[in-house]
């Protein structure tokens, strides 16, 4: 049992690692980093090697932005042999519109809760 934390520890914190990899060493912003790590995440489902992964060190695999891409591609592939092209279209935010709303709302009650610092 403890060897699956150890697992899920070591796995995220190399994803973690590669993050902060990009940042110090090839000079990237956060959001070149964001991107290139959520297309990372898109291209191992892509290739059928991230849900592997899940199996393997399971939230060391979900929790970071990676895991975000692999849902991304994984509804669009999913929706696409049902629908088709507009499958596509409508499968990634179909698997991800409750991340997205949720991260949405709370940043809409965090605006009211907390005071911003800077010029708005």
């Amino acid at each position: 049992m403890f060897s699956i934390y150890i697992t899920a520890f070591v796995v995220g914190g190399l994803i973690c690692v590669i993050g902060q990899l990009l940042f110090d060493v090839a000079k990237l912003t956060p959001a070149h980093t964001l991107c290139t790590l959520v297309v990372i995440g898109s291209i191992l489902d892509g290739f059928g090697l991230y849900e592997p992964l899940i199996d393997f060190a399971g939230t060391g695999a979900t929790i970071p932005i990676t895991s975000f891409g692999n849902a991304l591609t994984h509804g669009a592939l999913a929706e696409a042999e049902k629908h088709g092209f507009i499958g596509v279209l409508t499968g990634m935010f179909e698997v991800t519109s409750s991340g997205i709303s949720a991260a949405i709302l709370f940043a809409f009650i965090a605006v009211f809760l907390f005071k911003p610092k800077g010029d708005v």
